[in-house]
C-alpha cells in the first residue's frame, strides 16, 4: 500500500523543533511492508493544509498525519481533514469524560491553573472515526476509513505519538496487509559501512524474498532482513538461513539480532553473564560513554565508577596518571590513555576500565596531533591495550563518534578477555 507521511506545524518549518516523527514512522511503515513514497511538512495554514492533505489522499492508500490536534486555534488538522472527507465533527462522550478527568487533575495540581473552554475542542471527532485513547496526553488519535482510503491522525509530541502508534495503529495497519511482513535486525559494530556493504553485496544482488536493507548508524551498521509470507512462521523460516549466513560472515562483530537491543545493553549483558564489573575513565567525551551505559536498566549491577577527568590535575589526582607522562607525552597520548585505564581499575576496584582522551576541537590541534585524534585504553586482567583513532567533523560529531567506537572497543576487549580466560 502506498503510504504518505505529513507532519503539521509551523514550528517544524521554522526549525524550532526537529522532526523526529517522520523518521520513526518511516521505519515502522517499512516493518509493516508499507511503501512510503511521500513525506511532507506543512505549517498551520488552513489553505495550504487543505492542498497538502487533499493531494495525499488522492495519491496514497494510507495517509498518516502528526500534529495539530491540540486545543488552540492553529490546531486544525482534524478540522481540515474532516472537511475534505465530508465528515461532520461530533462530540464523543467517552473522550470528553477522559478529558474532564485529566483537566481536573491538572487544575488540582496547581491553584493558579484553570480549565479553559477551548480544551473541549479535543472531544470533537469526525463522525465514524475510530478513536484511539491517548494515555499520555489529551488529544486522542483517530483512524478514518473512507472510499478505500485510510487516514490516521496522531498527536505531534513523540512521547504521545509513539505509544499510540505502537499500541493501536501498528496492529491496525498490519491487519490490512494481505501478507504478513516480518523483519529481523542484525546489528554489527567494529567494522565500517563500506566493508559491510561489500560483504553482503552478493546477497543483495540476488535477493527476492527475503530482502536485506543496510542502515548506517554512528559506529554501527544494521542489516534488516524482511520477509513476506502467509504467516509469521513462514517468514521466520525464510529469514533463518540469511541470518545464519550473516553470522558466518561477520562473526563476533554481530552484537545483537534483536532490534530493541542496543550496543550498551549487549555490553551490560556480557558483564552480567561473566560476573564482571566496569569503570570508565573519560576526558574528551565528558561522561557520554557513562551516560550510554547507565541508560541500560540494571547497569548498577556491573557499573561501579565513572571518572570524568577533564583536566590534567584530575587525571593525576583521580587516576594516578604520572606527571612525567603528561609533561612528556601529553594528555592526548597512548601512554596517558594506558595509565588512565590502569588507574581506573586500581582506584575503583573494577575488573575492567575503559579510558578515553582526545582532541574534540575546534581548537588545540597541531600538525602532529590534529583535531579528531583520540586515544583509548582498556585494562582487563591486569593487561592494558591502547588504540588510536582519527575522527572528523565538528566538536559534537567527534565526541559522538568517539563514544560509539569506545563502546565497540569495550565489547571487543571483554570478548577477548573472556576467550583468554576460558
Amino acid at each position: 500500500m502506498i503510504t504518505e507521511l505529513i507532519s503539521v506545524g509551523t514550528e517544524i518549518l521554522l526549525g524550532n523543533i526537529v522532526n523526529t516523527n517522520s523518521a520513526y514512522l518511516s521505519e515502522k511503515c517499512a516493518e509493516l511492508g508499507l511503501s512510503v513514497y511521500y513525506q511532507g511538512v506543512v505549517g498551520d495554514n488552513e489553505e495550504r493544509m487543505k492542498l497538502v492533505i487533499q493531494t495525499a489522499i488522492e495519491r496514497s492508500d494510507v495517509v498518516i498525519l502528526t500534529g495539530g490536534l491540540g486545543p488552540t486555534e492553529d490546531d486544525m488538522t482534524k478540522e481540515v481533514t474532516a472537511g475534505l472527507l465530508g465528515l461532520p465533527l461530533v462530540e464523543d462522550a467517552h473522550t470528553k469524560e477522559r478529558l474532564e478527568k485529566y483537566l481536573k487533575e491538572y487544575e488540582n495540581n496547581n491553584a493558579q491553573r484553570r480549565i479553559t473552554a477551548n480544551n473541549y475542542k479535543q472531544a470533537l471527532v469526525p463522525e465514524g472515526a475510530l478513536i484511539l485513547d491517548n494515555h499520555n496526553g489529551t488529544a486522542p488519535g483517530l483512524i478514518i476509513e473512507k472510499n478505500g482510503k485510510t487516514v490516521v491522525l496522531l498527536p505531534g509530541p513523540p512521547d504521545e505519538m509513539k505509544p499510540l502508534f505502537e499500541e493501536e495503529v501498528f496492529p491496525y495497519l498490519r491487519k490490512k496487509q494481505p501478507e504478513v511482513i516480518y523483519s529481523q535486525m542484525v546489528k554489527i559494530c567494529g567494522i565500517g559501512e563500506s566493508q559491510v556493504a561489500e560483504e553482503v553485496q552478493d546477497l543483495i544482488d540476488k535477493q527476492t524474498n527475503p530482502t536485506i536493507a543496510p542502515y548506517a548508524k554512528i559506529g554501527e551498521v544494521h542489516l534488516r532482513i524482511t520477509a513476506k509470507g502467509e504467516n509469521e512462521k513462514e517468514c521466520k523460516k525464510l529469514i533463518k538461513p540469511i541470518v545464519r549466513e550473516l553470522k558466518e560472515r561477520f562473526g563476533k562483530n554481530i552484537f545483537a539480532t534483536d532490534e530493541d537491543k542496543s550496543l550498551e545493553e549487549a555490553i551490560v549483558d556480557m558483564l552480567k553473564d561473566q560476573g564482571l564489573t566496569l569503570a570508565l575513565a573519560e576526558s574528551c567525551t565528558g561522561g557520554e560513554i557513562s551516560a550510554r551505559i547507565v541508560n541500560v536498566s540494571g547497569a548498577s549491577d556491573v557499573f561501579t565508577h565513572g571518572f570524568v577527568t577533564y583536566s590534567n590535575r584530575a587525571k593525576r589526582k583521580c587516576l594516578g596518571v604520572k606527571k612525567s607522562t603528561l609533561k612528556l607525552e601529553g594528555a592526548v597520548s597512548a601512554k596517558c590513555a594506558k595509565e588512565m585505564a590502569r588507574g581506573g581499575c586500581y582506584f575503583s576496584g573494577a575488573d575492567i576500565c575503559l579510558s578515553i582522551t582526545g582532541l574534540a576541537g575546534p581548537g588545540g590541534g597541531t600538525k602532529e596531533l590534529p583535531v579528531g585524534t583520540v586515544f583509548m585504553g582498556c585494562c582487563y586482567n591486569s593487561k592494558v591495550i591502547t588504540q588510536e583513532y582519527h575522527f572528523s567533523g565538528n566538536r559534537s560529531k567527534i565526541r559522538e563518534q568517539a563514544t560509539a567506537h569506545a563502546l565497540a572497543l569495550l565489547r571487543e576487549c571483554i570478548m577477548e578477555g573472556i576467550s583468554k580466560k576460558g
